[in-house]
């Protein structure tokens, strides 16, 4: 037990992927607290925090089991990352069950989300997500980045892009297109929901 005690959180999901379940207790005893307060803090209900830090650590349980653990050296931003996705789907689901519903009227009033405010569980979102691409735009190539901060960030039309960088519009336009491509598969790659 000592041993494993003296394990790296990387040696630990290593020997618990091949079958030492004592491996996993103690990285449930080493992030359970900060966990479990990052959802409490978060969803600010005792119950539901306890059911989100429930499903969290069973999807690692899961994922580590399937041989799809691949973060080498974050276990622990892994583990936060699961645990946020869990809260922002249950924000999802609970705002898709409190829609109520007017069919039978000709103009769809209650579910014109057009005309209703947000609502902080939707800002919180969107801010992660903002927070989420940043990321993800910065681990482009430096190239697809400069062209996508352009397009998106500074709104310029691809031929001033094209203009400014000293490149065609079509090799501007390809390049942006292997940024949106990169964004999704390193998105996939890390769990990571970009919509809301």
């Amino acid at each position: 037990m000592e041993t494993l005690r003296a394990m790296t959180d990387e040696q630990l999901v290593a020997t618990y992927s091949n079958g030492n379940n004592l491996a996993f207790d103690i990285l449930l005893s080493r992030h359970k607290q900060s966990v479990f307060n990052y959802i409490y803090f978060t969803v600010r209900k005792r119950e539901l925090a306890e059911d989100i830090f429930q499903e969290t650590f069973i999807k690692a349980i899961v994922t580590i089991k399937q041989g799809r653990y691949t973060e080498t050296g974050k276990f622990r931003g892994w583990i936060s990352r699961i645990a946020h996705n869990l809260i922002i789907d249950h924000f999802r689901q609970e705002k898709n069950e409190n829609t109520i519903s007017n069919d039978d009227a000709p103009i769809d009033l209650l579910n014109n989300t057009s005309l209703c405010d947000g609502t902080i569980e939707d800002e919180m979102i969107q801010t992660q997500i903002t927070s989420d691409v940043r990321k993800l735009i910065s681990h482009l190539p430096d190239t697809q980045r400069e062209v996508l901060e352009m397009r998106y960030y500074q709104d310029l039309s691809f031929k001033e892009i094209a203009d400014q960088t000293g490149v065609s519009i079509n090799t501007a336009l390809g390049r942006m297109r292997y940024a949106i491509i990169n964004i999704r598969r390193m998105a996939e790659e890390n769990s990571i929901i970009l919509t809301m």
